[in-house]
């Protein structure tokens, strides 16, 4: 219980302080950045559903997320081609250059985080957390979202 509750207390503790010095001021969430992110990061057209699926959000989470992130021109969206049901949705120029941005500041704060820890203790630190996920427990859970 020990290990699970602090994992929970450093994951909030650490969202919300990324969220609010970094992504709020911005006018985004968490959850926004992460969409603009994973689109950023892959610099090309990808599907609304594919999006979900990177940032480990649902369908319906990414589609509300979307209309804002159009609305504030970050974010252009566009019927596939290949299927007139889904969506691709494409980062916008002012919306790579506002991540770039974001994203120094991002890195930046992540870096201060990380700074309690040594090189050792952080590399450890790293390695258990990508065994917990190699697990059959964290693959059960991401199939079921």
């Amino acid at each position: 219980m020990r290990l699970v509750l602090s994992l929970y207390r450093a994951s909030n503790a650490l969202v919300y302080d990324l969220e609010s010095t970094v992504h709020r001021p911005r006018g985004w969430s968490w959850p926004g950045f992460r969409v603009l992110f994973v689109l950023w990061t892959t610099g090309e057209p990808l599907e609304a559903s594919r999006v979900a699926q990177l940032s480990g959000m649902s369908r319906a989470a990414v589609s509300a997320l979307v209309n804002t992130l159009v609305r504030d021109g970050l974010v252009s969206r566009r019927t596939a081609e290949h299927d007139r049901r889904a969506v691709e949705l494409t980062l916008t120029p002012d919306g790579e250059q506002a991540l770039a941005e974001a994203f120094t500041a991002h890195h930046e704060r992540e870096r201060t985080w990380a700074s309690a820890l040594t090189a050792d203790e952080a590399a450890t630190l790293t390695g258990l957390l990508q065994k917990l996920m190699a697990g059959d427990v964290a693959a059960a859970a991401n199939r079921r979202r």
